[in-house]
């Protein structure tokens, strides 16, 4: 068994991210996740059960570590199951590096013992539960590839753990002293917790070559027209007593809060699964799409703290001193939602939402019905006929959320959809 690794950067131009643009568009959210199932050869059960314990995982509370964000768990899982099969099945295109295996060797096999090292090596304290899944997978295999398939799944998570060891993710987050000039962000109320991941634009990227490749233009000033139009959108739409809300986008507001990336994984689960998609279609799926969501989670820390934008809350009790005379200081202002600990500029679900959306579309067409539920409003479902439609509604929930003004919604937008475009062509 021979290995040949080499990290692959491509470059895609607009016209490139325009091209896979035009062959995208969106469904909707999705269900609980499913309880882990024995494979099924040449199914997708395989990919779908360990992303579902590793969702399983991460709800569980003390098992990620605070400083170390999610998306990297993900994006390592679904690589080396995706590189183990691709390795096995003999067609497709390794993301991070390729493995030669001799003889006949079993995918299923191959990508249950990826999935198994990566995550038993990220959260020992579930080895157990992991093990567990792991033989009750190896059971349903042929004996035949089995043991083949075994030791190429261990060489695949070995080589990428091995990739990924010094990627800086392990880095102590420096000190992000407050601002203090109109624009600037500074901690928020009521909490004024410290800024969080700020070093997590220094990780080395999976696939992009540099987290500022995409960077968002530069925010308008303040002074200006579109600044205050913004501001008064999410002034008016977020703040906790707000009359022009309606109570559809309260509750979008609330269904919408949990970790994005989370429901974008529950949306993938119920596409993939109810497609009926093979192994190999899935493992690339799962792989593409928390691969994007991992360099988006790099690319928009680089540019939240590039630019370092206030929030809502901090611009609109200040907006006295942002010098812009269509603007109104309310200094008992408060969103509807607690404020994440982190710079405005792009928005988080936005980029992420539309990454989702741009990766499941090209795989599967614009239209998907899906339902989806919530982690912040457990029985709550939300039906969509569209990918775009869920992307757009979870962007623009942050805006009557009160957290985001549009500024940060279109931005992140775009950054999504240059992230993965980036990767769909990689």
């Amino acid at each position: 068994m021979t290995t040949s690794m080499s990290r692959r950067h491509l470059f895609a131009t607009g016209g490139a991210a325009a091209a896979v643009l035009a062959t995208t568009g969106l469904p909707s959210p999705a269900t609980a996740a499913p309880a882990p199932a024995p494979a099924r050869p040449g199914g997708a059960d395989v990919v779908l059960a360990w992303n579902s314990a590793l969702l399983t995982t991460l709800r569980t509370a003390g098992l990620q570590p605070a400083t170390v964000h999610p998306t990297r768990a993900f994006a390592l899982l679904h690589a080396a199951m995706h590189d183990a099969v691709v390795a096995t099945a003999g067609t497709g295109r390794p993301y991070l590096f390729t493995v030669d295996v001799p003889g006949a060797a079993a995918p299923e096999a191959a990508a249950a013992q990826a999935a198994h090292d990566v995550l038993a090596a990220l959260y020992p304290t579930r080895a157990g539960e992991f093990g567990n899944l792991l033989a009750g997978q190896l059971a349903a295999v042929r004996p035949a590839g089995r043991t083949a398939g075994v030791r190429a799944g261990q060489l695949v998570a070995k080589l990428l753990l091995g990739l990924r060891a010094n990627d800086g993710s392990a880095a102590v987050p420096p000190v992000l002293p407050p601002g203090t000039a109109p624009g600037q962000y500074r901690p928020a109320p009521p909490a004024f917790a410290p800024a969080a991941f700020t070093h997590w634009a220094a990780v080395t990227p999976f696939v992009l070559d540099r987290a500022s490749r995409f960077r968002p233009v530069p925010y308008p000033e303040l002074g200006s027209a579109r600044y205050a139009k913004a501001l008064r959108e999410v002034a008016a739409a977020g703040r906790d007593t707000s009359t022009t809300r309606t109570a559809d986008e309260t509750l979008q507001a609330r269904f919408w809060a949990a970790p994005i990336w989370n429901y974008w994984n529950e949306i993938a689960q119920s596409v993939v699964g109810g497609s009926r998609s093979s192994l190999l279609v899935a493992a690339r799926v799962f792989a593409r799409l928390n691969l994007a969501f991992a360099d988006a989670v790099i690319a928009f820390y680089e540019a939240k703290y590039h630019y370092r934008i206030w929030r809502p809350i901090t611009a609109i009790r200040l907006a006295g001193e942002d010098g812009n005379p269509a603007t109104d200081g309310v200094p008992d202002w408060s969103s509807l939602a607690t404020t994440p600990a982190d710079p405005a500029y792009p928005g988080a679900h936005s980029v992420i939402s539309q990454a989702g959306a741009l990766v499941l579309h090209h795989e599967y067409g614009p239209r998907w019905q899906l339902a989806v539920t919530s982690e912040a409003l457990p029985g709550v479902v939300r039906r969509f006929a569209a990918f775009q439609d869920v992307a757009d509604e979870a962007g623009l929930s942050r805006i009557v959320a009160g957290v985001h003004t549009r500024l940060d919604h279109e931005a992140g937008r775009q950054l999504g959809t240059d992230v993965a475009a980036f990767v769909l062509r990689s």
